[in-house]
């Protein structure tokens, strides 16, 4: 019964990190590898597929490899938060509390970003 509910998390959390590769705001790779531990404990099959993924598995290796995230990305990723940030605070909500608490997760996912170290040789 364990191995069938970790099968059934790992796939929600693979279409939810699968999502997030559109949605600036649902993170990707936290998801993805949530998933690789669900289905490390249930599925050695669907792993390699995930791992094995055209898509997906780069999110995967380059994280765990820590070879660093490609300049490029860094700048798309946090110009498509803010503008996302910021056009939700404005249009989206007029609650002060959930335009503060959207302006703290900007700042923490740039923080993140920005910690991480850039990979060599990219642009």
């Amino acid at each position: 019964m364990k191995k069938y509910i970790y099968t059934a998390l790992a796939s929600i959390f693979v279409a939810l990190g699968t999502i997030g590769i559109f949605l600036p705001l649902l993170p990707t790779t936290p998801f993805l590898l949530l998933a690789v531990y669900f289905y490390m404990n249930s599925s050695g099959k669907r792993l390699k597929w995930l791992l094995r993924n055209r898509y997906l598995g780069p999110y995967i290796q380059d994280y765990l490899s820590k070879k660093g995230i490609p300049l490029r990305l860094k700048i798309r990723t946090l110009t498509i938060l803010w503008i996302t940030l910021i056009s939700s605070i404005l249009f989206a909500t007029e609650n002060l509390h959930m335009r503060i608490f959207l302006v703290i997760v900007g700042i923490g996912v740039t923080i993140h970003i920005t910690v991480k170290k850039t990979r060599e040789g990219s642009i």
